[in-house]
C-alpha cells in the first residue's frame, strides 16, 4: 500500500475534508485523509449545522461571508445535494449593552457586504410567528444566513476529493508524528505503519491538542461538552434560526419538520459526549419563554458532541512556527462547520504556498504568546 505522500491530513470531519477537496483542486491530488473512525464521526455530525454571518470580528465575519458564497454553490460543485436552505438568522438582545455590540455588529458585517439590520420586534415575529415578543428588547436578522446537512457535507466533500484523486483511509488512526530537525516527516498508524510526507495538517477537532503534542508542541485548546436535541416533527412554523448569545440558547426547524435546538452550559474541558437530563430541563426553561408554543412538542433523542475550544472562541489557522510543514485548523470553538468552506480554501492555499484570499494570520497560534488575543462577542456557550 503507497505510503508517501505530498500532504497528510489528520482528521476525516468536514474541516480536513474541504481542505483535501480545495488542495485538489489546486492540483495537488497526492494528498491522505485519515480518520480513525467512520467519517463525520466526531464534531461534523453532532453539530446543529447553522451557518451565520453575523459576527463581531472582522475574520470571523469574512470567513463567514466567503463561506455562504461557497455553500450556495457548492451541491452543484460537489455532485450531492447537501441540504443548503437560507432561512436567516435572528439574533435577539436581552440588554442595552446588546443592543450597543449589536449595532457595530451590523456596522462591521455592512462593511463586508453582509445584509445584516435590526428588525423591529412586529418584524421579528413575522420571521418567525411563533416568538414571544416580551423574551427580548431588539434584534437582529440576515437573510442569507442558513443551514446545511452537516453529514452529507462532509461526505460530499470527501468523494469529491477521491474523485480529483484525494486518498481517504476510514478507521486509520494516528498515534504518533514523525518529526525531525524541526521539520514533520510523516506519522505513526496505530497498526505501526508509518506515513511519509512533508506536511502534516492538524485537522482533528476534539483531539487537536492531542494531536499537536504528537508533534511535540502543546496549543491553548480544549474540548467541552455541548448538547443538543431534536423533537417529533411538526407542520412548518418557522424557517429561521433563533438564537440568543446572553442565553447561549439557539433553536430551528429543519426540512424534514423537526426542531433542532442547544444550549451552552458550564461544562469542564473533556471528552465526554454523554447527554444528561439537567440540559433538558435547562433548555425547556429557557425555550418556552421565547417560544411558548413548543410547551408540549415531544423530544425525540438528545446527544452530544464537542466544542474544541481556544482562549478567545476564534480558530487557530496556519502553519506552526515551531514544525515546519506542521498546519493547524482548529479550535473553532463551536462554530467549524459554518467556516469550513473559506477555512478548506485558505488553508489549502496556505499549504500550497499561494496568497490567500483572506489573511488569517491574526489566527495564528503565536496570538497567544505574543497576548493578541481575538475576542469575539457574538458566541453561543
Amino acid at each position: 500500500m503507497k505510503n508517501t505522500y505530498d500532504v497528510i491530513i489528520i482528521g476525516g470531519g468536514v474541516i480536513g475534508s474541504a481542505i483535501s477537496y480545495e488542495l485538489a483542486k489546486l492540483g495537488i491530488t497526492d494528498v491522505v485523509v485519515l480518520e480513525k473512525s467512520y467519517f463525520a464521526s466526531g464534531s461534523t455530525g453532532r453539530c446543529g449545522a447553522g451557518v451565520r454571518q453575523q459576527w463581531g470580528l472582522k475574520f470571523n465575519a469574512l470567513l463567514a461571508k466567503k463561506s455562504v458564497e461557497i455553500f450556495e454553490t457548492l451541491s452543484d460543485e460537489l455532485g450531492m445535494d447537501i441540504e443548503f436552505r437560507q432561512g436567516g438568522y435572528l439574533v435577539l438582545a436581552h440588554t442595552e449593552k446588546q443592543v450597543e455590540q449589536f449595532e457595530k455588529n451590523i456596522a462591521l458585517q455592512n462593511s463586508l457586504g453582509i445584509p445584516s439590520r435590526f428588525v423591529s420586534k412586529q418584524e421579528a415575529k413575522e420571521i418567525c410567528p411563533p416568538i414571544n415578543t416580551d423574551a427580548f428588547i431588539a434584534a437582529t436578522y440576515c437573510p442569507t444566513d442558513g443551514h446545511a446537512n452537516p453529514f452529507l457535507t462532509n461526505y460530499a466533500y470527501i468523494r469529491a476529493g477521491e474523485r480529483l484523486g484525494v486518498e481517504c483511509r476510514r478507521y486509520t488512526e494516528v498515534v504518533d508524528i514523525i518529526v525531525e530537525n524541526g521539520a514533520v516527516k510523516g506519522v505513526v498508524l496505530a497498526n505501526g505503519d508509518k506515513l511519509y510526507a512533508p506536511v502534516v495538517v492538524n485537522a482533528a477537532g476534539p483531539w487537536s491538542r492531542e494531536v499537536a503534542q504528537m508533534a511535540g508542541v502543546d496549543i491553548p485548546t480544549h474540548s467541552e461538552r455541548h448538547q443538543i436535541l431534536v423533537t417529533e416533527p411538526l407542520a412548518p412554523l418557522f424557517d429561521t434560526m433563533v438564537i440568543s448569545f446572553q442565553i447561549g440558547i439557539y433553536v430551528q426547524q429543519v426540512p424534514h419538520g423537526s426542531f433542532v435546538m442547544g444550549i451552552g452550559e458550564k461544562e469542564q474541558p473533556s471528552h465526554d459526549i454523554s447527554s444528561t437530563w439537567q440540559f433538558l430541563e435547562h433548555i425547556t426553561h429557557e425555550l418556552l419563554n421565547i417560544l411558548p408554543i413548543m410547551a408540549k412538542v415531544r423530544v425525540v433523542r438528545q446527544w452530544a458532541g464537542s466544542y474544541n475550544k481556544t482562549p478567545d472562541a476564534a480558530p487557530i489557522l496556519g502553519e506552526h512556527p515551531q514544525v515546519k510543514g506542521f498546519f493547524l485548523a482548529v479550535g473553532f470553538s463551536g462554530h467549524g462547520f459554518m467556516l469550513a468552506p473559506m477555512t478548506g480554501r485558505v488553508m489549502a492555499q496556505l499549504i500550497a504556498g499561494r496568497e490567500p484570499e483572506i489573511d488569517v494570520s491574526p489566527l495564528s497560534v503565536e496570538r497567544f504568546e505574543r497576548g493578541e488575543l481575538i475576542i469575539e462577542p457574538s458566541v453561543v456557550g
